[in-house]
């Protein structure tokens, strides 16, 4: 991992999140373009895991089970999020898909420090 990456990565989680929230405040339910940028940050997600999983080999004293688990749980949570709050037909839809962007957030986060405390 590197900073620019989780910068990026939270920073991303973070406009999924924050943009559920006004849309939850407004009352309204998920838009496309939501969901695209959404999958967008899934994307780019996925490719930071293989790249980070594929690193993983190389790094010394980094806890693999943990680190493992923390890109499982944040590749899976997005998808989840996004489809609860799909089926979800009142504006709390967008409130799981706010928490779930603020989770992965969080996520990344502690994937930084699992993998500075290793290196």
């Amino acid at each position: 991992m590197t900073p620019t990456l989780t910068t990026g990565l939270v920073v991303a989680a973070l406009v999924v999140a924050l943009w559920a929230v006004v849309q939850t405040v407004l009352g309204r339910r998920v838009s496309g373009p939501q969901l695209l940028v959404t999958a967008v940050v899934e994307v780019v997600l996925m490719v930071a895991a293989v790249v980070g999983v594929v690193r993983l080999g190389q790094a010394d004293g980094v806890d693999s089970i943990t680190f493992i688990g923390y890109w499982l749980t944040a590749v899976l949570l997005l998808p989840v999020g996004a489809f609860w709050a799909i089926g979800e037909r009142s504006r709390w839809g967008n409130g799981v898909l706010a928490l779930a962007g603020a989770v992965v957030a969080v996520l990344v986060l502690r994937l930084e420090q699992i993998w500075s405390a290793g290196g």
